[in-house]
């Protein structure tokens, strides 16, 4: 044999060895880097879940009972319950019955405040006997610049006395005039304490809407409409119709 041979098995077979070698490290590293990555995308993926049902679960309207086929439904409030600024049949609960398909009272009445209502709410109550009461006050308050937390106390109590009767509850937040139009926050703190969806944001954006208002305080045919329009949609997220 020649003497060169050996050498040259040698050398073979260490290249062979170190190839070897960097095909596994490679193999092990092109591996360990999929599972990095598959684990990450997983990872994120499943924050990603926990984060859209978390917010979902924040944002979603407490439920009410679905409203049986002859349920009344009692709209409770003021002028803008009353309609003021446009004709009967134009009021928001005149369009919400058409929406609906259940009869819907008006139980409006122009210029009261929450002590008036708070005081008004039983007989009406017991009178009609609603499967769902529609809360629509305390602008009035707002106006004759009443103490904030007589007017939170007198929402609480009507709400309180709707529950107790039965009636599902759903409460329509009334911006304050101003700078702007905000809407105080006992509403969010009446609704999130009692379990009841809240309409917050519908008449903050009719009454920001010169087309949709009648007077700087009330809106018009128009603006009854789509108020009722979206208190049905409120209505329909929070299960009481389909």
């Amino acid at each position: 044999m020649h003497p060169a041979i050996p050498k040259i098995l040698r050398s073979a077979c260490l290249g062979l060895l170190f190839l070897f070698l960097f095909l596994f490290l490679f193999l092990f590293l092109f591996l360990f880097l999929f599972l990095f990555l598959f684990l990450f995308l997983f990872l994120f993926l499943f924050l990603f879940l926990f984060l859209f049902l978390f917010l979902s679960a924040c944002h979603r309207s407490p439920e009410l009972a679905p409203l049986p086929t002859d349920a009344v439904v009692l709209a409770f409030g003021d002028s803008i319950t009353y309609g003021s600024g446009a004709r009967p049949e134009e009021s928001y609960p005149a369009v919400l019955e058409q929406l609906i398909g259940k009869r819907v009272v008006n139980a409006g009445v122009s210029g009261e405040g929450t002590d008036e209502g708070k005081a008004r709410l039983p007989a009406l109550l017991d009178e009609h006997r609603p499967a769902l009461v529609i809360i629509c006050l305390g602008g009035n308050d707002f106006l004759r610049h009443l103490d904030e937390a007589t007017t939170e106390a007198n929402l609480r109590e009507m709400v309180r006395t709707a529950q107790e009767r039965g009636c599902g509850v759903l409460l329509v937040g009334i911006p304050r005039l101003g700078f702007g139009l905000e809407v105080p926050s006992l509403y969010e703190r009446i609704a999130r304490d009692a379990g009841i969806p809240l309409d917050e944001k519908s008449l903050k954006r009719i009454l920001a809407d010169n087309p949709l208002k009648s007077d700087p305080i009330h809106p018009n045919a128009a603006g009854y409409r789509q108020l009722a329009e979206r208190i049905a949609a409120a209505l329909r997220r929070s299960g009481a119709i389909p």
